[in-house]
């Protein structure tokens, strides 16, 4: 059975539990014996199909909602709240992780879009004097080099300057997701503009001998925080490509089915651009050596891909579809 087919067979029996839930409120004592009966079989069936819905389609989007509309009618047949810690666990190891290799072809498309540029202009300049100036001029080039980078990670009290790192990279991540809606274009030219960027950086660096600076101030933050951008341009593309490509759905159905699972993606961002904020505002513009900066930057880095490669979704067996 394909997600579409589930999702239209079993409506009814969520919007049935989740209206006899909110009519019960804290407890089972509004309803009538009837309907009480009715809620414990509905809680009961769903649970079943969002243990479905876990192995069988992996939808994070599907996957959230039927999970509030169980935790919900938990709390009304059980007496208790609902469990906000087991959901938020969930949210780790089972439904970001989902969501993310869900969408890896535009994972992967994001990141070219991002390093390649990036390598081919960071190899241009470091390479070539006439692509230097003609890219900056010399003085434009030396102020960049010798004072900005430095003067960046010190103008700021950590604190501060970690909150508007924070807020900056939430914005560029928020509007390469969001404009994907627009038939992919706008989020295709922000990585691409974020990877000029970055060769630009590369290559004025290299060109007089201080890479392995460059390296010591955005290796830290960098690598966590270049993944958080290529994961919401991934989002974005995602986005834009069922517009022009809803498959088998209509189109209006696609856009929000995906529209959920990409926002799951986006509020994993928020917190690893959290996490990339924090570095840069504590530990980039430190006074601790290099090779400590450098290997804060690397650890984060290998443990968010090695969470997102422990927690991937595995081949689920054959489950039988439940009946409704």
């Amino acid at each position: 059975m394909d997600i579409d087919r589930f999702l239209a067979l079993h409506q009814p029996t969520w919007d049935r539990l989740d209206s006899l839930t909110k009519r019960a409120g804290r407890g089972v004592g509004r309803l009538s014996p009837a309907d009480t009966d009715a809620l414990v079989r509905l809680y009961q069936r769903t649970a079943t199909h969002l243990s479905v819905a876990r192995t069988t389609y992996r939808d994070p989007g599907l996957v959230v909602r039927l999970s509030q509309l169980v935790a919900s009618a938990n709390a009304v047949v059980y007496g208790t709240r609902p469990r906000t810690w087991r959901a938020a666990g969930r949210f780790f190891t089972d439904t970001f992780p989902a969501a993310l290799w869900r969408v890896w072809p535009f994972v992967v498309i994001s990141a070219v879009l991002t390093f390649a540029p990036a390598i081919a202009l960071g190899t241009w300049l470091s390479h070539s004097a006439v692509a230097r100036d003609t890219v900056a001029p010399a003085a434009t080039r030396a102020a960049y080099v010798e004072e900005e980078s430095k003067n960046y990670y010190t103008e700021n009290p950590s604190a501060e300057f970690a909150t508007k790192v924070f807020t900056n990279n939430v914005q560029v991540s928020i509007l390469a997701f969001a404009a994907g809606i627009l038939l992919c274009l706008p989020t295709v030219v922000i990585l691409l503009e974020n990877g000029l960027n970055l060769g630009a950086a590369v290559g004025f660096f290299a060109a007089v001998g201080k890479l392995p600076l460059l390296l010591g101030l955005l290796v830290p933050h960098g690598l966590i925080e270049l993944t958080s951008v290529i994961i919401a341009g991934a989002a974005g593309l995602r986005l834009g490509w069922t517009i022009i490509d809803p498959g088998d759905r209509p189109r209006r159905v696609a856009l929000a089915e995906e529209a959920r699972s990409a926002i799951v993606l986006i509020m994993g961002v928020a917190l690893t651009l959290a996490v990339a904020g924090t570095i840069e505002g504590f530990v980039t513009g430190s006074a601790l050596p290099t090779a400590v900066r450098v290997g804060i930057g690397v650890v984060v880095e290998a443990v968010f891909l090695a969470w997102v490669w422990i927690c991937r979704p595995r081949p689920a067996p054959a489950t039988a579809v439940p009946s409704p």
